[in-house]
């Protein structure tokens, strides 16, 4: 598999978005996941056009991102600016 319990850890430490160590739940540990991911399938959709599973789970992704973005938006202002700007989304 391409994502390694060990990359998912560099992954949440990369742009210091945990809270603790083994905080792996919180909303911008999982927005960094999803945005990895996403950065991933699109490279593979780039080669392979045809894939429609993989754009299906691709769009899925994005959705459960932009949910997980308006509910810190919605909880917390400051936080949801700070992983926008941290990422480089754009709404």
């Amino acid at each position: 598999m391409y994502l390694t319990s060990e990359k998912k850890q560099e992954i949440f430490k990369e742009k210091g978005f945990q809270k603790n160590q083994s905080d792996t739940g919180s909303a911008e540990s999982q927005i960094a996941l999803f945005t990895y991911r996403i950065a991933h399938l699109t490279e593979h959709l780039k080669t392979h056009k045809k894939d429609y599973s993989t754009r299906l789970g691709l769009l899925k992704l994005v959705g459960k991102r932009r949910n997980l973005l308006t509910y810190l938006q919605k909880k917390d202002i400051n936080r949801y600016r700070a992983i926008i700007a941290e990422l480089g989304i754009r709404k």
